[in-house]
């Protein structure tokens, strides 16, 4: 594919990457278009609230996950 560009908009220097809009760039705008922009990265999602630890090992006790003499070693880690 052949790209014909008129002689009055061809510019020496010009890059790819910076629109021509019809002026010259100066420094400090051939900098900031040479530049990618750097977004900060999103915020973390918000952590799910803590359950009771008691309630929690009371629930795997009922469900038959940690046995009694578990439930009691962890219980006592947990101190309330």
């Amino acid at each position: 594919m052949v790209l014909l560009v008129p002689r009055q908009i061809r510019m020496t220097g010009m890059t790819g990457s910076v629109p021509y809009y019809g002026g010259r760039l100066t420094p400090a705008q051939a900098h900031a278009a040479a530049q990618p922009r750097r977004y900060p990265p999103p915020p973390p999602p918000p952590a799910p609230p803590r359950r009771d630890p008691v309630a929690a090992l009371d629930e795997l006790l009922v469900q038959g996950v940690i046995t009694r003499a578990e439930y009691d070693e962890l219980r006592a880690r947990v101190g309330s």
